[in-house]
């Protein structure tokens, strides 16, 4: 008998894992793909701190107006796990997350696996069974020991490197630049983007010691042709980065790159969250980022200066192992209006107390995000949310049609 009867009852055992439970190392990974198989499947592995996200969207949305059959792994989700994996850009059904679920409990060592470790090895399922003929894997954190990197990928592209999840990676750039150039395989190619110089010095000494070839995006792509799908001068980088993982990925698999489909890919690329500009009923214009350390935080205030935006209040909140202090200067600067920090049901959620304490006079604690919009639904707009992923959830849970691309 199948161990779940429903998608209800898998998103429960998920649950029961934990979202922030980690224990890294790919023994785990490593034994179940020994038991269930090697997946055969090709794929490009995109790692680093900032623009994972965007890079794999800009990389999906060009490879599949080229004709390519894609598969595409993200995270974190906002409303609900469906996001994470998708086919040709659409979300699995619920009944395939069950039978998928299914078959990974069934695996040797499935049942070992952690949260996130459990979610790669289903959507790898997903992908082996729709028949792919290119999957996309965004690392979780890190890039040595994510599960995404048992799948030893033939193409790794870097995005920029910054401090975060300093407790788990490491407290300084180099560090967390080691962990990440860990990705690397031996005789594997790796494109980087943008990188600060103690970031790419690590990323040459691994791809000399592992027998790897480190390219640069700015390199093989001059400017980016077209309209971006994604606002914001940093999309430039990430879409410059996408752009040359295709066209290297296109070459290691004979596919022919159309240049009217890549500014296809390139325009028609979305994913929530990146300056994400809405209009919820009752509300004034809302600007969703999910910045949530020093570097976002600048890419943000340059997007809101290109873009003629100055928030008349700032919906605030992010995790307790964030470096709060290092952006509070340019959170301050980018509004001269109230600064609301609703509560999250995280227990890593920094408390709406504490960070009143470190922003100061302009911020003011609340219940929830409902009771931080009812509190800017007079005023003129645009209010900016950001600060945390878990929080731009809080606000798509409450208006979930803005969680796609043809409601914006």
């Amino acid at each position: 008998m199948p161990h779940f009867e429903s998608y209800a009852r898998v998103c429960e055992y998920m649950d029961n894992l934990g979202l922030f439970s980690m224990d890294m190392g790919l023994g785990r990974m490593e034994s179940f793909w020994e038991r269930r198989g090697a997946p055969g499947v090709p794929v490009v592995h995109v790692v680093g701190t900032n623009g994972k996200g965007s890079t794999s969207t800009f990389l999906e949305s060009i490879a599949r107006e080229n004709g390519v059959r894609t598969g595409l792994f993200t995270s974190p989700h906002l409303v609900t796990p469906r996001e994470r994996v998708r086919i040709c850009g659409r979300m699995l059904e619920p009944e395939d997350w069950t039978r998928l679920a299914n078959m990974v409990l069934a695996t040797p060592g499935g049942a070992d696996l952690t949260y996130f470790e459990f979610q790669t090895c289903l959507a790898m399922l997903a992908f082996m069974d729709a028949g792919v003929d290119l999957a996309i894997m965004e690392a979780g954190l890190g890039g040595r020991y994510d599960a995404t990197n048992v799948f030893a990928p033939g193409l790794t592209l870097f995005t920029p490197v910054g401090m975060d999840h300093e407790a788990v990676l490491g407290s300084t750039l180099e560090a967390i630049a080691r962990d990440k150039a860990g990705a690397m395989h031996a005789g594997g190619t790796a494109i980087t983007g943008p990188q600060e110089p103690e970031a790419l010095a690590v990323l040459e000494e691994q791809a000399r010691a592992v027998g790897a070839t480190l390219l640069h995006a700015s390199d093989l792509i001059g400017l980016v042709p077209g309209t971006l799908g994604l606002r914001g001068p940093h999309q430039q980088d990430n879409a410059r980065l996408a752009l040359s993982g295709w066209q290297i990925a296109a070459e290691m698999f004979g596919r022919d790159s159309d240049p009217e489909a890549v500014a296809a890919g390139l325009a028609q690329a979305f994913i929530p969250g990146r300056f994400h500009c809405v209009r919820p009923d009752g509300l004034p214009d809302i600007v969703l980022d999910g910045a949530h350390n020093l570097h976002a935080f600048k890419a943000l205030a340059h997007t809101l200066e290109q873009e003629g935006v100055r928030p008349q209040a700032v919906v605030f909140a992010c995790m307790a192992d964030k470096d709060i202090s290092s952006m509070v200067p340019l959170l301050r600067s980018m509004s001269d209006g109230p600064i609301l920090c609703p509560a999250m049901p995280w227990e890593r959620a920094a408390r709406p107390v504490d960070l009143v304490k470190v922003l100061g006079g302009k911020a003011e604690a609340t219940d929830g995000m409902a009771t931080a919009l009812q509190r800017v639904a007079d005023l003129p707009g645009p209010v900016l949310v950001c600060g945390s992923l878990y929080l731009l959830a809080a606000f798509y849970e409450l208006y979930p049609e803005f969680l796609s691309r043809n409601s914006r």
